[in-house]
């Protein structure tokens, strides 16, 4: 079963903090997805609000947290963006239920099957 973790963070009102974290967000992803049994490690900002920020980590069971733990760079992690953040980081665990997918339990429609970029998957939309 897919573990999934969901942190949502808000960035103090200060440009140079927002920029800080989603530079820091962006580089997290980099390394994290490559931890074993890890599945997806997204990083994501809200379109209205720059200051709201998601994580969505995706494991392959709950005990594959203990890889991403076990990196080096977790230590930097939370030093980094703490003082960053206008209120703690709000942190949610999930078992993603079985949707009868492929192994990981991931659907998709044929059309995104090959390409999910924004641009094919609302190209008749525009």
């Amino acid at each position: 079963m897919v573990y999934t973790i969901v942190v949502h963070l808000y960035a103090k009102d200060d440009k140079e903090a927002i920029e800080k974290i989603k530079a820091k967000l962006v580089e997290a992803s980099q390394v994290y997805s490559k931890d074993r049994e890890t599945l997806d490690w997204y990083v994501m900002q809200d379109e209205k609000d720059p200051r709201k920020f998601c994580i969505v980590e995706r494991y392959l069971k709950e005990s594959s947290q203990q890889y991403h733990l076990q990196n080096p760079y977790w230590k930097t992690f939370d030093p980094d963006v703490n003082p960053l953040l206008e209120k703690p980081m709000d942190l949610r665990r999930f078992n993603e239920l079985d949707t009868g997918g492929n192994a990981a339990g991931a659907h998709y429609h044929e059309d995104a099957s090959a390409d999910t970029t924004v641009t094919t998957m609302y190209k008749e939309a525009v």
